[in-house]
């Protein structure tokens, strides 16, 4: 008998799909799970300014291996915070933003989460709750509920309109209670594709101070969205110019294409600079007793490319064509289902944004466009439109058009 009281979890569902396409010998398979950017081949796509840089550093003769700072590459911290909360914010100068590396976006919404437990908004007056939106990116329920968070959602998705649902979401935040977390897609929202626009995002700020709610925001497609880099830090821009207190959770897996190398940055922004140097040593506090030093490989490229006005401008155009990609793959797509007939209304597929898309298929679509066609999915229907290229989106416009008329 053993002293662990277990169970088998179950599977991660994304990696088991991905696992079954792999498994799955039909030349005909089309993989649009993915949340990985992939070229007009299906392949991983290095990044042009990935590879320079790449080699500038292993040329390097005064790099070395030794342990990071336990908040990380200062010159990668704070080159990160200018990219997302501006060059010339005033929190930045002004002393009030706490900034750490770490684990990729996945590591800075866990040490955001966790310093929050221990140190919940001051107007919080019973156990930290946070709202996510309904859907999420399904690691925020897990991630925050691991440190003991209660976990609300939000209305956020509308399946008749394949929308915002703006109502629902202004409705579920006026209801809210004072000092919850509200945790906010920057832009590109995972996994729906649908962001709010600039009014709507006003309205949202407009409740959060009124209600006097925390804006935890998720910021993982920064430039990769829409390929404007000021663009798709909007939302967390105006939250700045209110004069909040907020979070930022920052990846570079997406916009850098430096998925297994984890760079990745947490922006805590305080109402002063004694908070912010207090709140700092805190998160060092956490960051030690769980990763100790964060990676260093990662944030040298991305703090090479920061900091050297032609890497950025290289890096700039490299964001583009994956954008560019993307958005043609949308207009492809939407034109091919129109060409079609196929049942519905299919504007949404261009109407939303970033490397997803929720084509509003149902379960019993998606199980049986696998199933007969060989298209690996989740099963909400979310597709990654990275997945798509000029080799396989005709059949998978065919396949969508078949189930839609029969399942």
């Amino acid at each position: 008998m053993s002293v662990f009281n277990v169970t088998v979890a179950p599977p991660d569902a994304l990696f088991g799909v991905l696992a079954a396409y792999k498994a799955d010998p039909s030349p005909l398979k089309v993989d649009v799970s993915v949340g990985a950017y992939r070229d007009s081949t299906g392949k991983p796509w290095v990044l042009p300014i990935v590879k320079k840089v790449d080699g500038l550093l292993k040329d390097d003769p005064t790099l070395d291996h030794e342990y990071l700072p336990i908040t990380g590459l200062p010159e990668f911290t704070s080159s990160a915070a200018k990219l997302v909360l501006g060059q010339d914010a005033d929190a930045i100068s002004n002393g009030r933003v706490a900034s750490v590396q770490t684990i990729s976006g996945t590591g800075a919404n866990h040490l955001g989460a966790l310093f929050l437990s221990r140190h919940p908004p001051a107007t919080s007056t019973g156990p930290v709750t946070v709202y996510l939106s309904n859907p999420t990116w399904a690691n925020h329920k897990q991630i925050f509920g691991n440190v003991g968070f209660v976990v609300k959602e939000y209305p956020y998705f509308d399946s008749k309109t394949n929308g915002l649902d703006i109502d629902g979401f202004l409705s579920s935040l006026e209801s809210a209670a004072a000092g919850s977390v509200i945790l906010l897609h920057a832009c590109a929202h995972n996994p729906t594709g649908v962001d709010p626009t600039e009014q709507q995002w006003k309205q949202i700020a407009d409740v959060i101070v009124r209600k006097q709610l925390f804006p935890f925001f998720d910021c993982a497609y920064q430039g990769f969205a829409s390929g404007d880099l000021d663009k798709d830090a909007w939302a967390v821009r105006y939250f700045l110019s209110l004069g909040i207190e907020l979070l930022v959770c920052q990846s570079f897996a997406k916009n850098f294409g430096l998925y297994g190398e984890r760079a990745g940055a947490l922006h805590v922004v305080s109402s002063s600079k004694n908070v912010s140097t207090a709140v700092k040593s805190q998160l060092a506090v956490l960051q030690r007793s769980e990763i100790s030093n964060p990676p260093a490989y990662g944030a040298r490229i991305v703090a090479k490319v920061l900091n050297d006005p032609e890497l950025f401008a290289e890096w700039v155009r490299d964001l583009k064509t994956m954008a560019n990609r993307i958005l043609e793959n949308r207009q492809v797509l939407y034109e091919k289902l129109v060409e079609l007939k196929t049942p519905g209304t299919w504007n949404h597929i261009i109407d939303q944004i970033g490397m997803f898309s929720f084509t509003g298929l149902t379960p019993a679509q998606v199980a049986k466009i696998t199933k007969d066609y060989h298209v690996y999915l989740t099963s909400n229907g979310r597709i990654s439109m990275a997945g798509l290229n000029s080799g396989n989106v005709d059949y998978f416009a065919k396949a969508v058009d078949a189930v839609v008329r029969t399942a």
